[in-house]
């Protein structure tokens, strides 16, 4: 049976989970059937690290899920000496393969690791190149990082009008051989313009210290609150996100997320929620949770959910009763508590278990009030029970873990 399921490589992803421990053993017997581990875990059999030799044949003789379990616990250990490893076999290995141990470099990227990404630039897959110019552009001083941040600002640049002072954007004419080495894909998305999709390439992959001398000394806020010209804002904005996401700069990320009062629509960064929730995954865990707070606060729970699954469980206490200051006035308003339930879910898995005894008092039933929803009243009494009553057996797990 076994012989069957791990002889035929088009079915190795469906049948190998079943064929459990039996199954595997028999497939690391079996030269022809190595091929049914490439997604299993090698993590169990990972030598000592620290023992150069043990290193040196699992990553010689190794499966292949073994040795991208090795290389990360190397890159963690001592990034250097991961990618001398990787650097060993570089040309021999699978495109496939290439792509996932490069992935692992993103653990301690450092300049040190500019002259190998720079040589994968010139790979022969595009997903592998690809990655490369990514990693090389979260380096600042690196020369991919250089060269995109001198086609950022040449298509980029201060405009001043009579009486006005904004930014002008001329995008690129085209995407030579060499911007295409350094990680632009020429081709746009369906619906997207050649010239848009080239500009917010060359933006997002620039240093965003390439802007604050670009535009006269200004702060990444004052940059942002600067006016573009001819409808470029939101492509320019959406390209600095993403730069402030890849290389984790909370100023610029403060900029473009704006004040959490302020309505989305007249926001001097980002309208855009998914954006706003990649932001503020770059702020420590404190900041993050009162900007999300302040946002609930002014503007309720309808376009908060995106934001809240980005902000630290359990959640801290302004966040918690914004939530939950937020859910009571829902239930006042008299709309059914099923709008909520995606808030509701996450609040019975992210409140700090401590607040259930103050949530007691909005497990009562309201009266009804004129306007309200038919047994409104009735259904969020349920759902604020069952709301405590997870709490509740969250803290008694709690304590039993301990």
């Amino acid at each position: 049976m076994w012989s069957f399921a791990l002889s035929t490589r088009a079915t190795h992803i469906s049948s190998t989970p079943f064929a459990g421990p039996r199954g595997l053993w028999l497939a690391r017997l079996n030269p022809e059937w190595k091929f049914a581990l490439r997604g299993a875990s090698g993590s169990a059999t990972l030598p000592d690290v620290g023992d150069p030799e043990a290193v040196q044949r699992l990553w010689d003789e190794g499966l292949f899920a073994e040795r991208v379990a090795l290389l990360a616990a190397v890159r963690e250990r001592d990034a250097g000496t991961a990618l001398a490893l990787l650097a060993a076999t570089w040309s021999t290995e699978r495109a496939e393969d290439r792509l996932m141990f490069l992935d692992s470099l993103r653990t301690g990227l450092t300049d040190a690791d500019e002259p190998f990404l720079e040589q994968a630039l010139s790979d022969r897959s595009r997903n592998v190149r690809a990655t490369a110019a990514e990693l090389l552009s979260a380096l600042p001083h690196s020369a991919l990082a250089g060269r995109m941040a001198a086609r950022a600002a040449s298509c980029v640049s201060l405009d001043r009008g009579e009486g006005t002072t904004g930014i002008g954007v001329e995008a690129p004419h085209e995407c030579d051989a060499d911007m295409q080495r350094d990680g632009v894909m020429p081709s746009p998305p369906s619906g997207r313009g050649e010239r848009s999709w080239w500009l917010g390439q060359l933006v997002e992959a620039a240093p965003l210290s390439t802007w604050p001398g670009r535009f006269g000394g200004r702060t990444a806020a004052e940059i942002v609150a600067l006016p573009v010209a001819d409808g470029w804002g939101d492509e320019l904005h959406a390209a600095w996100c993403r730069a402030a996401v890849r290389q984790r700069d909370a100023e610029w990320s403060r900029a473009l997320l704006g004040a959490p009062g302020t309505p989305p629509e007249t926001s001097p960064g980002t309208t855009s929620l998914a954006e706003r929730a990649k932001l503020l995954a770059t702020l420590p865990e404190g900041e993050r949770a009162s900007w999300v707070a302040e946002f609930i606060a002014a503007h309720g729970l309808s376009e908060a959910f995106q934001l809240l699954g980005v902000c630290a469980v359990p959640w801290a206490e302004p966040l918690g009763r914004a939530v939950v200051d937020a859910l009571d006035i829902a239930r006042d308003a008299g709309s059914y508590p099923w709008s909520f339930s995606g808030v509701m879910g996450l609040a019975e898995r992210c409140l700090n278990p401590g607040e259930a005894s103050r949530l007691e008092i909005l497990t009562t039933t309201p009266p009804e009030t004129e306007g309200a929803s038919p047994g409104a009243g009735g259904y969020w009494s349920e759902a604020f029970q069952r709301l405590v009553s997870t709490l509740r057996l969250r803290a008694t797990m709690a304590v039993e873990l301990r």
